[in-house]
Parts: C-alpha cells; structure tokens; sequence
C-alpha cells in the first residue's frame, strides 16, 4: 500500500501489546488529523517514540540514515552527549506518514522554533493511583488562576498518559532564561493558591501524594504534541479540551479509534490558543530568585547521600 508516494508496510501487525489497535489503525489515524497535527510539529526537531514488534519502546531523536532524503533535518548540539544531533523536521503529511510506517507511535517536537521559544508550559503530573487524572485536572485549574491572576492565558490538553499540559504561547523574541524563571514563579503561585493539592517539589520522595507542578520544561525539553497518540493500553491521544470541559473528561476518553471523527473539520488546539502576551516583568522577577529545579535537586540528592553516609556504622 502507499500512501503519499510513501510505502505502507505490514499494516495488520498489531501495534503493540495491550495497543488493542494494528499498524493500519495507526496509519490511518494520523493521516486523517495530519492537517492538524503537521502544524503542531512543522519547523521543530522532532523525537519520536517507536514500537518495533518483540522490543520495547524506544526514543529516537536522530533520524535513521536509511530515512528519505525528502526528509527536512535540523542539526542541533546535544550538550549531555556532546555530539550533533541530526533531528527530522515532519513538516508535511508525507513525512508523516513515513514516520507512522515506521511504526512512530509518540510525537515530541521541541519547544522551540526558529531559535526562538514560543510557549510556556505547565505539566501537572498526578500521583500513582487509577483515579489521580482528576487531582491534575484541579491543578491545572490552579495553574489557570495564577495565569489569569498576572495576566496571561493558556490553553489545555490531556497528556494522553495521566497528567495534564497546560501550554501558555509568548511573544517571539521572549529570552529563554526570563520564560524559565517566568515558569519557575507561575508554578510557585499555583502551589500557594491549593499547597494541600500542588507542590512544585522536584524529587518525587518529597511530593506527600500531590501533583507535581512541572515548571522544568523551558530549553531544551520536548513536550508530546496535541494529538499525538501515546504508548499506552488502548493508545490514547494528548487531545485539546476547553478549559470549561476539563473537568468531565478522562485520558481514555480520546483515542487512535474516535479521536478523528471527534474533531470532524476542527483544529481546537490552534482554536483554543489565546493570543500570546508579554511577560510581566514582577514574575520574570520573581522566577528569578526561585533556584532552579533540577540543580536544586541534584545537590539534595547529594546532601542527603552524604548523610545517610554518616549515618551508616
């Protein structure tokens, strides 16, 4: 079969165990909200997570050296591993669907575009437990409040896993330092509004059984985009929901089998964006004197191995 001048290969696999969906279901699927999706990853290095049959799933961030040439591809300096890293740019449908043949089930596009970065981004990360997608729903509800309370606006989807991503677009230009801080002060304000229900605490020993307000996505993260399916039972999809809506949805309730006839015409991610606003500057301030999550972390982390240490006969 093909598709686009690209071949479809072994479209009545399964996709992976527990998918409860074949390969063709996934083809399908992201070819019926390509005209959505695209522009959610159009101009951003891309990771991909893929299923092979009999592996577990694996992250790749460059593209295979067998990929077409037609590909578009930006390198970008990978500063952990200290090397180039040659990312796809899934800039159109046929793209697209090479990735879905090549069994490309998660699409993570970098946050930034152009060089630039283009939303601030909020994921709220329940506890364990079958019933926890609610407690990040009234997160995310407070996350809305301490925007609305300095001004901004963002819009929200379902992470298509157990959380919730709230995405807040900036205006070009915006420095990458500033949106970090920025985050960094809009998630301590969230946390103060509800601290029984929200805590920004890094290391998940800390968090008591809340949800963790994720402000560490600024940079370099990536964050799954607005309809990308996802890697669990039943293969859900991160889908856009009014913010009105939230509150009587559930992850399941989105998936690669109805997600499509859902939408119809629509594009409610882009629907849903607000217009992007500037910074306030008391917030950018604020975000600055809060250290940053992961640096803090890590010299905990060390503190107390350093204890447990002295502590040992």
């Amino acid at each position: 079969m093909t598709g686009d001048d690209v071949v479809l290969t072994n479209l009545d696999q399964p996709l992976f165990d527990g998918s409860g969906a074949t390969k063709r279901d996934l083809v399908d699927y992201l070819d019926a909200v390509a005209g959505r999706i695209v522009p959610a990853l159009r101009g951003r290095a891309l990771s991909v997570l893929r299923v092979r049959p009999g592996q577990e799933p694996f992250m790749q961030k460059n593209l295979p050296k067998y990929a077409p040439s037609w590909i578009r591809t930006v390198n970008v300096w990978a500063e952990a591993s200290r090397r180039q890293v040659s990312y796809a740019l899934c800039d159109d449908r046929r793209t697209l669907l090479w990735f879905a043949n090549q069994r490309a089930v998660e699409y993570h596009p970098a946050l930034f575009l152009g060089g630039h970065p283009t939303h601030m981004i909020l994921d709220l990360d329940p506890p364990e437990g079958s019933d926890s997608f609610p407690l990040a729903v009234r997160a995310a509800l407070l996350v809305r409040q301490a925007l609305a309370d300095a001004g901004l606006a963002g819009a929200v989807k379902t992470s298509g896993a157990k959380g919730v991503h709230v995405f807040v677009p900036v205006p070009p230009g915006t420095g990458v330092e500033d949106l970090a801080a920025a985050t960094r002060a809009l998630a301590a304000r969230a946390e103060r509004i509800d601290p029984d229900l929200a805590t920004t605490a890094f290391i998940r020993e800390d968090r008591a059984g809340k949800v963790f307000i994720d402000s560490t996505r600024a940079g370099g993260a990536t964050v799954v985009s607005a309809y990308s399916p996802r890697v669990r039972p039943g293969v859900p999809v991160s889908f856009p929901v009014p913010w009105e809506e939230i509150d009587r949805v559930a992850p399941a309730d989105f998936t690669i089998h109805n997600a499509a006839g859902l939408l119809g015409d629509r594009d409610p991610w882009a629907e849903l964006m607000p217009e992007a606003r500037p910074l306030p500057a008391d917030l950018v301030a604020e975000g600055h004197t809060i250290p940053v999550a992961r640096v803090q972390a890590m010299h905990e982390g060390k503190r107390r191995a350093r204890a447990r240490r002295a502590e040992s006969p």
